[in-house]
This record gives structure tokens, sequence and C-alpha cells, in this order.
């Protein structure tokens, strides 16, 4: 499958940065399998027959909440585009319904950046695109927001 900012430049744009949702998506999903392991090596540890199995199905359940949320994060990051090309800024998200925006670079006004502490510690971050005039536009939780800030803010 092509990617969306690879269909869509026209002729002499090039792609100048892109980048995609961040890890962080992953988190939930990485927390439920630490505890759905953590339920099953009990279950192994324990004597009493009824204790494990509930340990067990414990662990089971906690797998598939893991499943779902690996899933989920995996599809999310796979379905989500960020671009800059020497002519516009193109955000793409969703698979069968999609939302994307586009903005110009010279209608840029200004390009904001917050990080929570976490954010800084692991690079990731919310990004607000302010057009000339009444545009805006913020890209939540994307890798590297600094770059893609420079990326749009240097020409």
């Amino acid at each position: 499958m092509a990617r969306y900012i690879d269909e869509i430049l026209q002729p002499g744009e090039r792609v100048l940065y892109s980048t995609n949702a961040h890890w962080i998506f992953y988190f939930p999903a990485i927390v439920a399998w630490i505890v759905a392991l953590a339920l099953f090596v009990a279950s192994r540890q324990i004597d009493v027959y009824s204790l494990m199995v509930l340990c067990l199905w414990g662990s089971g359940l906690v797998a598939l909440a893991a499943l779902y949320w690996t899933l989920k994060g995996w599809f999310h990051r796979f379905t989500t585009e960020t671009d800059v090309t020497n002519l516009r800024v193109v955000h793409k998200t969703g698979f069968i319904k999609r939302r994307t925006f586009e903005m110009a670079l010279d209608k840029v006004e200004s390009v904001d950046v917050n990080q929570t502490i976490l954010g800084r510690i692991l690079n990731y971050g919310d990004v607000t695109i302010n057009g000339v005039g009444e545009g805006r536009e913020t890209i939540r939780t994307i890798a590297s927001p600094l770059a893609f800030r420079n990326s749009i803010t240097a020409r």
C-alpha cells in the first residue's frame, strides 16, 4: 500500500521531513503484557489449584486486552502520516474514514510545541500549527516534535 503523501505530491514537490505517531501509543499494551506475564508466572508458583486457575484466567483476560491495545496502537501508527514538503504541511489519519489536514508553508504563521516532562524524555509531544487567519491544527503525540517544527519553520 502506497503512502498517502506519495499519492498527492504535485509536480516539483518533494518530501523534506516525515514523522509518525510516537510509540507511546503502545504503552497500555506494554503494561498489560507485563501484567499478563506476571499473572502467568504467579500461576506456576502457586500450589492452591483454585488460585492457580484464577491467575491463569486473569492472565488470559489481560493478554486479550493487551492484544487489543497492541493492535489498536499499531493500526493508529500505520494509518497516521505527518509530512512536510517544500510547499506544504500534510497530516493524514484514518484508513476507511480519512481525515486530512494540509496547509501551505507560506500560510503558516507560527508553530507551537507542547511537551510534558515524559514527552521531553521520550521525545514526543503535540504540535499546533497556526495559519494566517483562522487556520489552526493540533497534531497530537508525534515523534520528534522539535525536528518537525524546525522542518516547517526553516525555509
